[in-house]
């Protein structure tokens, strides 16, 4: 039998796995992908598209990750079938010219069978129908009966990156929920009986224009295994919706609409689980930096959005929710992705909002709605478009339409609604195949007329340039004046675009009346991109211009970007010597680096490390910067960063003894213009990868002179020396919590002194007495201890107890042992008169304790009790 294994053991498991063979663990990139012909991270291999193209060169042989992803070409089929989604994760094992097909079978089945624990009967796999090597091995090293290995055509066995280059056969391991109804008619398309859970990619061809394959000298391995299909094969449950990764996302949805989701019928449950679905996708999606608006993946985000509203309302949700369930998303997702509740705050606000904007949106369509029916007119049929344009404009659902047409008598038209459906459809599948946003659609046809952009700014801070190109609202024009905001390509530059964690230089252009401001600049192909507003004149194509960069801004750039080489210097010489760049940010005010480590860094190695840091930076290393082929920079020891896309000739930054990298940014002379060094945090990010974050130069005396300022403040305030403040708070704390104690005993002690007055308010039911009452401002342990007090007094019969607490209420009941003989158990009552108040709980059937959040809701909660204490025991 093969384990229960929480959705967070399998992920790390299978890290674990591959990590033991080899492979380099590396996070999640982000879903808004590097590639600009994909609108979102549809893939656990997009990552590494530039490294299986020929266009990058990799770090590390072999690599293993667990790949956030995101797909909408089938959201209709979301919460419909056991297995689709929108977001869902990847996790792959990947090979760069390493291992190959023999290996990368052996140990997916390793895997599966001895470390998943899957039975080996009930496992067939399938390859590609000209494979016969993968067949032969699948057969003869793994010892799979024929009949189990199923060959496919190229339609579901062939992996291509397009019409033209890498390429090659695919092999997919199938689980089999009915092994007991043989093998003589094994149909892999059969969902009810076949999941496919792990696809191996063999890329060993390339193909020509002429559609010819040649061999690959440099083959590699591209694997992905569903983590929610795995969780649900060894959780056991019947679809992946009701694994521990999404079901507590339904449940609670289903509370706040009370309702039970094991009893509830099928479209209920549909509305539910789209709805555990899209707020994963929701989350992950703002934590990653989307923001819903109309175009490109914003507006996926926001239609995401409005379907879970859509579907909240249908299963009777009328106040705003969303925030609340993204709690349990967040609280599901935090292990893995520590981002997600870093960023709690802005996801949780950006959902508010558009939760809020669409209701309002709802509220305009019931008003269209009403003008349709009007139009239609008595025994008439509201048309498919109208249908439709209510759907996509305003979240009405066909059903939404259909019910209150019918309860005009009227009728809709389902098949024109259909159609237009079916046209949407095809529209987003085609613009999700070939993304092109007006902006970068234009910047990349301009890319293939115009010569690349002359970057100047390794030894200039200003430059006379020429206006090439002018953008304004992403639409190319001859002219733009004051207050337009634009896209500026110049023929030569002296500001540094985006690229290798740094961000662009800000300045100005200016012309004899024309002054514009630079607030970015990023590369689209070889082409440096300056974005900002006309502040004065007007602006022409073929306009002379000078443009100079805010030097200041640029020095404390250049400063955090040297301070990152030698922190990752510092982390390999006191830390370990494998530390591996993951990610990092060079800012004006401060630096962010994320390296590969599978513990945290202690306090004793980060002080060594700032000490160590500091120390270069005051004996002054002069920098060392040369161009050289990059197999001559890799001989002279100089490290690259993993994924990052390199030519054939490369920048070296050296500061001779101390650190030397591949990079283009922009870097001091020397050390000790850095002046200061500065540790602010370290965390992890994601499995086995860690981050500091840091400030170097003039932001770190700022960041020093702002901590010194409040240390000033709170040694006026608690009348200490700096030096004293740490005991000085600690006595305090520990004051405060003896305090606190002893007004918590006291407040005990008032509730038993009134706890006799309330066994006068006991009402007799035929044998029994009960008692439910409201005590202020009583916590949760007083009012326990009250309640089994009267008890004890009352005798046979039931005591429940409310009380609210700084906006919070606190429940507990007390059954004796008849209650309990009468079918009344005090867990099951209070839990259920806790949701009353927007909370919960539960506990023993003769005494147990809740929560609730809605205080207001106190009293009516308590009169339930009350009626259902009469009801049960009358």
């Amino acid at each position: 039998m093969s384990p229960f294994l929480s959705g967070t053991q399998i992920r790390q498991t299978f890290l674990d796995f591959y990590a033991a063979r080899g492979h380099q663990i590396l996070p999640s990139a982000s879903l808004v992908p590097e590639d600009p012909t994909v609108l979102l991270t549809i893939a656990g291999m997009l990552p590494f598209k530039p490294i299986f193209l020929g266009q990058r060169q990799s770090e590390f042989l072999r690599a293993t990750t667990s790949q956030k992803c995101i797909r909408t070409n089938d959201i209709e089929n979301v919460g419909r079938t056991a297995r689709h989604h929108t977001f869902f994760e990847m996790l792959g094992n990947f090979s760069f010219g390493d291992y190959f097909k023999e290996q990368a079978i052996a140990w997916a089945w390793e895997l599966s069978t001895q470390v998943f624990g899957l039975p080996p009967e009930n496992l067939v796999v399938s390859v590609f129908q000209e494979d016969d090597e993968a067949f032969a091995i699948w057969r003869d090293q793994i010892g799979i009966p024929a009949h189990r290995i199923q060959r496919m055509g190229e339609a579901d066995n062939f992996w291509a990156s397009g019409a033209t280059g890498p390429c090659g056969p695919c092999s997919e391991i199938y689980y089999d929920f009915h092994p007991e109804l043989g093998d003589a008619h094994i149909d892999l398309e059969d969902d009810s009986r076949f999941i496919e859970f792990y696809n191996l990619v063999f890329m060993q061809y390339n193909r020509d224009a002429e559609g010819n394959l040649t061999p690959l000298q440099a083959r590699n391995i591209d694997t992905g295994l569903g983590l929610e299909r795995m969780a649900q094969i060894l959780q056991k449950v019947p679809n992946n919706y009701e694994t521990d990764l999404i079901l507590p996302i339904i449940k609670t949805a289903a509370e706040i609409a009370g309702i039970d989701y094991t009893q509830a019928d099928e479209n209920t449950k549909v509305s539910l689980k789209v709805i555990g679905d899209h707020v994963r996708a929701v989350v992950h999606m703002i934590a990653d930096g989307i923001n819903a608006s109309n175009l490109g993946r914003g507006y996926v985000l926001r239609r995401l959005i409005r379907r879970v509203v859509r579907h909240g309302r249908l299963i009777g949700i009328e106040k705003e929710f969303t925030s609340k369930v993204a709690e349990t998303a967040i609280a599901l997702s935090e292990i893995a992705y520590p981002l997600v509740r870093q960023l709690e705050k802005q996801i949780k606000a950006e959902l508010q909002l558009e939760e809020s904007r669409f209701r309002e949106t709802l509220d305009r369509g019931e008003k269209l709605l009403a003008e349709v029916i009007e139009k239609v007119g008595e025994k008439g049929e509201i048309s498919g478009h109208d249908a439709f344009v209510l759907y996509d404009t305003f979240g009405f659902p066909l059903e939404l339409t259909q019910e209150v047409a019918e309860e005009k008598g009227l009728t809709v038209d389902a098949e024109g609604f259909a159609a237009e459906m079916d046209q949407q459809r095809r529209r987003s599948q085609a613009a999700h195949e070939t993304i092109d946003l007006t902006v970068q659609g234009t910047l990349d046809t301009l890319a293939e007329t115009l010569d690349q952009t002359q970057f100047l700014g390794y030894s200039q801070v200003a430059s006379g340039a020429v206006v090439q190109v002018l953008l304004v609202g992403g639409q190319s024009v001859a002219t733009a004046s004051a207050g337009d905001e634009v896209q500026i390509i110049l023929d030569q530059t002296p500001f540094y675009a985006e690229s290798g964690g740094q961000i662009g230089d800000r300045g100005y252009l200016s012309g004899d009346e024309t002054l514009i401001r630079v607030e970015d600049v990023q590369k689209s192909g070889s082409l440096f991109v300056h974005y900002g507003q006309i502040e004065r004149g007007a602006l022409k194509v073929g306009d002379l211009v000078t443009a100079q960069i805010d030097l200041a801004c640029r020095r404390r750039a250049q400063a955090n970007h040297t301070a990152t080489h030698l922190l990752q210097a510092a982390l390999r010489q006191i830390v370990d010597e494998n530390i591996a760049q993951a990610g990092s940010l060079v800012s004006f005010d401060r630096l962010r680096f994320d390296f590969n480590l599978p513990r945290a860094v202690t306090a004793a190695e980060l002080q060594k490390i700032e000490e160590q840091i500091n120390t270069w930076i005051a004996e002054g290393h002069q920098a060392e910067i040369e161009v050289m082929a990059i197999a001559a920079a890799k001989a002279k020891g100089a490290i690259a960063m993993f994924g990052e896309k390199y030519g054939d000739e490369v920048r070296v930054i050296d500061f001779p003894g101390v650190s030397m990298e591949l990079c283009g940014g922009t870097h001091v002379a020397n050390t000790a213009e850095i002046g200061l060094f500065k540790l602010i945090s370290e965390s992890g990010v994601a499995a086995g990868i860690r981050r500091i974050e840091a400030v170097a130069g003039l932001a770190a005396l700022e960041y020093l002179s702002l901590r010194d300022k409040i240390v000033r403040e709170l040694s006026d305030r608690f009348k200490a020396k700096p030096e004293d403040l740490t005991d000085r708070v600690m006595a305090l704390q520990t004051e405060l919590k003896n305090t606190q104690k002893q007004l918590e005993a006291v407040k005990g002690e008032l509730a038993l002194a009134k706890s006799d007055q309330l066994l006068s308010q006991a009402e007799a039911i035929g044998s029994f007495k009960i008692l439910v009452a409201s005590l202020a401002e009583v916590d949760a342990e007083s009012l326990k201890t009250v309640a089994e007090r009267l008890l004890q007094k009352l005798g046979e019969g039931a005591i429940v107890l409310g009380s609210a607490e700084a906006e919070k209420v606190n429940l507990v009941a007390a059954f004796s042992p008849g209650v309990n003989q009468k079918g009344l158990q005090a867990g099951k009552f209070i839990g259920a008169i806790a949701k009353l108040c927007g909370g919960g709980g539960g506990g023993r059937p003769n005494l147990a304790q809740a929560g609730g959040k809605d205080a207001s809701k106190l009293p009516d909660a308590l009169a339930a009790a009350q009626m259902q204490l009469r009801e049960g025991l009358g």
